[in-house]
C-alpha cells in the first residue's frame, strides 16, 4: 500500500519549486494563484530567496505548502495515494492530496496559521530543543518534573524512537536540557526557532485559527489521514478540523503514525516536498520490520 507524505517547517531551500514552475504549465497556475491569495510574491522568495526572509513563520509554512501541493497535483501519472499523513504543516498539504481540502482553501488555513503562530512566537517568546538516544518515557517524565505551570516544557515532535523534540518557555526548556543529559540523553541540542510550537505556549494563535478552520470546508478524503494529534486513521471531516486545531497546541506523533501505516499495510513510502527529512525518520521508525519497505521521495 502506498503512503504520501508531506513535510514540515525547517524543509525550505532557496531555489525551492523553480523547476516545477518553469516546466509546468499547471504548477505555475497555482503557484501564480497563490500570489494573488497572499497578496505578495511569494514564489520570488522561494525561488530566489535570500534565506533569512524564506526563514520568516509567514512566508516559510506558505512557501512549503505550496511547493508540495504543485508536487502532489502536478505529478504526471502519480497514482492515487492508500493513505497520506504530513508532519505538522504537512498535515495540510496531506489534506489536500486525499481531495479533503483544496488548495486554495488549504493555502488560506496555511497563511492564517503562520501569521498567528508568528504573532504569537513575538508575544510569548519560547523555545525547542531537540533530545536525542532516550527513551520516550524519560523525556516524558523528566519535561513532567521540570515543568510547571509559570515555565512550562513539554514532548512536542515525536519525530522517531530515540530522537524527540521539546517545547516550551526558554528557562525550562534549558533546564530541563541539563536534566535529560544527565538521565543519559546523548545530545539535547537547543534549536534556532523563534517560538515554542506544539505547545501550550501557542495557545494566543489559537482564536484566529479556530475561526478560519470552522469557515473552511473539510470534504471527506479520498484516503486515510494519519493526523499528528491522533496517529491514527482519520476520514471524518469534523474530527480532522477538531484535531488540525489541536495539533497548534499539541505534541506531533509522528513516530507513532508511522507505525500505525505501517500496521495498517503500507509497505511504500513517498516524501512529497522540499527535503528528505521524513524519508530518513521512516527509515528509522521502519528498521526491523518483517516486510519490505520501500522509502522514496518527489521534490
Amino acid at each position: 500500500m502506498k503512503a504520501y507524505i508531506f513535510p514540515g517547517q525547517g524543509a525550505q531551500f532557496p531555489g525551492m519549486g523553480k523547476d516545477l514552475y518553469e516546466s509546468s504549465p499547471k504548477a505555475k497556475a497555482l503557484m501564480d494563484k497563490a500570489n494573488e491569495i497572499l497578496g505578495f510574491d511569494i514564489t520570488d522568495i522561494m525561488f530566489n530567496g535570500p534565506a533569512e526572509a524564506l526563514k520568516e513563520t509567514r512566508v516559510t509554512q506558505p512557501a512549503i505548502f505550496i511547493h508540495s501541493t504543485a508536487l502532489a497535483l502536478c505529478t504526471p501519472d502519480l497514482p492515487k495515494p492508500d493513505m497520506v499523513g504530513g508532519h505538522s504543516l504537512g498535515e495540510f498539504s496531506a489534506l489536500v492530496a486525499s481531495g479533503a481540502l483544496s488548495f486554495e482553501d488549504g493555502l488560506k488555513l496555511v497563511a492564517t496559521r503562520a501569521k498567528a503562530m508568528q504573532e504569537c512566537c513575538e508575544k510569548v517568546p519560547g523555545t525547542m530543543a531537540a533530545i536525542i538516544a532516550l527513551p520516550n518515557e524519560v523525556v516524558e517524565e523528566v519535561c513532567a518534573k521540570v515543568s510547571t505551570p509559570e515555565h512550562i516544557v513539554i514532548p512536542a515532535n515525536y519525530n522517531s524512537d530515540g530522537q524527540v523534540v521539546i517545547s516550551g518557555e526558554k528557562e525550562a526548556v534549558l533546564k530541563a536540557c541539563e536534566a535529560l543529559k544527565e538521565a543519559g540523553a546523548k545530545r539535547a541540542l537547543p534549536l534556532a526557532v523563534s517560538g515554542a510550537f506544539h505547545s501550550p505556549l501557542m495557545e494566543p494563535a489559537r482564536a484566529e485559527l479556530a475561526k478560519a478552520i470552522e469557515q473552511t470546508t473539510v470534504n471527506k478524503p479520498q484516503c486515510p489521514i494519519y493526523q499528528n494529534v491522533s496517529a491514527k486513521a482519520e476520514t471524518d471531516p469534523e474530527q480532522i478540523k477538531e484535531n488540525l486545531l489541536k495539533q497548534l497546541t499539541s505534541p506531533v506523533r509522528w513516530t507513532q503514525s508511522v507505525k500505525s501505516m505501517l500496521a495498517d499495510g503500507a509497505t511504500e513510502f513517498t516524501e512529497i516536498g522540499p527535503g528528505t527529512v521524513l524519508q530518513g525518520l521512516v527509515k528509522r521508525i521502519s528498521a526491523g520490520s518483517e516486510k519490505e519497505i520501500i522509502i522514496q521521495g518527489i521534490q
